[in-house]
């Protein structure tokens, strides 16, 4: 076999994710202040285009926010008054640290508890860190 034989060999038992090309881009929050409290209406379809937990999302978001946060049925709702753009760069800087894999920079990543650890683990190449 030659060297451009293996290496289509390779690229074609490569998992699809790795190989497509699509921008992994995540969605911006659509909503309202009602009184004073924020709605969010899509921060479940957020979760699910990053491939995380609402949950454990919410955590780190009101946490960040230092605002408490309360999810209903269909929304988030924070317990204060906060513009869209202050959560989008709260939900960018959830991304750059529990999504996307610090070595390749793909999103295809897992987060895995051991020992009391909870580590980020990329299903690409491999790579595993501690968060």
């Amino acid at each position: 076999m030659t060297y451009e034989d293996l290496l289509k060999k390779a690229r074609k038992d490569l998992p699809e994710k790795a190989v497509s090309a699509e921008r992994f881009e995540v969605p911006k929050v659509k909503g309202h202040i009602q009184g004073n409290k924020t709605i969010i209406s899509n921060f479940y379809q957020i979760a699910s285009a990053i491939g995380r937990e609402p949950e454990h999302m919410l955590k780190v978001i009101s946490k960040e926010l230092a605002t408490p946060g309360e999810l209903k049925k269909k929304a988030l709702i924070i317990g204060t008054k906060t513009s869209a753009s202050r959560i989008n760069e709260k939900i960018i800087n959830y991304v750059n640290k529990f999504v996307l894999c610090k070595e390749c920079g793909k999103p295809d990543t897992k987060l895995t508890k051991e020992r009391g650890l909870t580590f980020l683990k990329c299903t690409v190449c491999g790579a595993k860190q501690p968060i």
